[in-house]
């Protein structure tokens, strides 16, 4: 394999979701994770990883060791099916097959033996940068079901008319050298949460738009800011529950940009992603900017 993941790095990703469910709660009616005393939404880093693993294993693919594969029966394999079909016999020979385990770590046993691998990549839970409003919808469906053969049956169903989510991830360099992860890997990873966020068409996440990525790589080992998500305030002129576009508001990243610039001498290197259709402030084109990325080493995501 090539040469391990080089530097360690801090993501930020933001996405907006509109009159859907970005992440449903199967033990509370499947309606969309609610911080009961901040009203933000909530999205799981498994929901975000599994988007990522999608887009590698449907659109790249590459494989990838957690995803959902039948046998001819019907019934989904388990773990043991998926290594002898991978024909795997050691834990270094999985980590060179599938990407997933090289980004995001595994357990898995190979032989009888237990084999556990940290994940490299690894992101916090998404919130949103607002409040948001819970609507429920209840309709019928044309099929009828199977006790019932004269009629359809009634369908709940609950959404977020709008969530602009941030998610805050890290990859370290020291846990790369175990799985193998590397700079080519994160590439794909970058890739997975811009595309991956577009491709997802199910009826609970189509709609679902990548608006901000964020890559620093630092030169310094073993050194990373920490909570860059915290540094990104949402303004609006509208309660947060009204909010129903990007249209309305703009995300100051005033504070996010002035902790990155007293650390400017630790970044080896920025690369980014911004929607054209997110008001920022300042913007990339703003004086003071411009002042911090002179002399970093600074590119746009091309995908």
């Amino acid at each position: 394999m090539s040469e391990s993941l080089t530097h360690r790095h801090e993501i930020v990703f933001l996405y907006d979701v509109k009159d859907i469910n970005p992440n449903g709660d199967p033990m509370d009616e499947n309606k969309p994770r609610i911080d009961e005393e901040t009203g933000q939404n909530i999205v799981t880093d498994v929901r975000l990883k599994r988007t990522v693993r999608d887009y590698l294993w449907e659109a790249k693919g590459l494989e990838v060791f957690v995803r959902e594969t039948k046998k001819e029966d019907g019934s989904l394999k388990t773990k043991d099916e998926r290594l002898d079909h991978l024909d795997i016999s050691n834990g270094e020979e999985l980590a060179r097959e599938c990407i997933d385990i090289r980004l995001f770590g595994a357990t898995a046993a190979i032989k009888k033996k237990t084999i556990t691998f940290t994940g490299p990549v690894q992101f916090k839970f998404g919130r949103s940068l607002h409040r948001v409003k819970l609507d429920y919808f209840k309709g019928t469906t044309v099929m009828p079901s199977g006790e019932s053969k004269k009629q359809g049956t009634f369908t709940e169903v609950y959404t977020l008319p709008y969530s602009l989510i941030a998610f805050y991830g890290i990859a370290n360099e020291n846990a790369a050298k175990t799985t193998g992860m590397t700079n080519n890997d994160l590439d794909l990873l970058m890739e997975g949460l811009w595309n991956g966020t577009k491709n997802l068409i199910s009826r609970s996440k189509v709609g679902q738009m990548p608006r901000f990525l964020l890559d620093v790589a630092y030169r310094q080992p073993n050194f990373h800011i920490g909570e860059l998500d915290k540094r990104i305030r949402l303004n609006t002129s509208v309660e947060d529950e009204a909010i129903r576009d990007v249209n309305d508001f703009t995300l100051d990243f005033s504070s996010l940009w002035e902790t990155l610039s007293k650390e400017k001498e630790k970044i080896e290197s920025i690369r980014l992603r911004v929607d054209n259709r997110l008001k920022m402030v300042p913007s990339l084109d703003a004086p003071e900017v411009q002042q911090f990325l002179a002399g970093i080493a600074f590119s746009a995501f091309q995908f």
